[in-house]
């Protein structure tokens, strides 16, 4: 007799960006286009927050981003999980070369269940590092949760829209709270569209 066992499938949070048109067409458009192929690859799909136009971060890199979250499931590892990410952004025609540049799209992952990778000591030194040496330096291993999300309302105000409950692991705040907390002054620049 074979037992078959149940696919264990893990819960990921991804924020969807975007500034530049690619070959499906708006910003818009390639997120909705770039869901789609994230299904066709194995992920599914709970929750789709509204888009939301935001100033391109840093302030003055480009035109506005359209920006948007998912909550989906998968039962890719953490590692298969942004692989996946970056061949889809590719297909869609991704430059990585400058970061925090013009992009046709973003697909960043956020949280992996409630994973902290690669460990709290590194997640700790790259959540506080100085935005200055952030723009210039890239981790040479995935870190989870993503170590800026609770800075950045254009991450947590779609992520309210699909996962406002889901707790920081390290931080212990949940979405909202993150959200809640970053100035109102910058929360306003966060439009939804559509």
């Amino acid at each position: 007799m074979t037992v078959v066992l149940p696919q264990i499938r893990s819960t990921i949070l991804i924020a969807l960006g975007a500034n530049m048109p690619s070959h499906a067409g708006s910003p818009a458009v390639t997120i909705n286009a770039a869901l789609k192929v994230l299904v066709t690859a194995g992920a599914v799909i709970r929750q789709i927050s509204q888009q939301y136009s935001t100033p391109a971060f840093p302030a003055g890199g480009g035109p506005d981003y359209i920006n948007a979250a998912v909550a989906a499931e998968c039962d890719w590892t953490p590692r298969q999980t942004l692989t996946q990410l970056h061949r889809i952004e590719s297909e869609f025609g991704r430059a990585r070369d400058r970061r925090w540049g013009q992009r046709t799209l973003d697909l960043d992952l956020i949280a992996h269940d409630d994973l902290v990778l690669p460990d709290p000591e590194t997640h700790k030194m790259w959540r506080e590092m100085p935005l200055e040496t952030q723009m210039t330096t890239s981790p040479d291993s995935l870190i989870l949760p993503h170590p800026r999300m609770q800075d950045r309302a254009f991450v947590l105000v779609p992520l309210c829209d699909v996962a406002p409950d889901w707790r920081h692991p390290v931080l212990g705040l949940s979405v909202r709270q993150m959200r809640d907390e970053l100035p109102k002054a910058v929360l306003e620049q966060v439009r939804a569209v559509g």
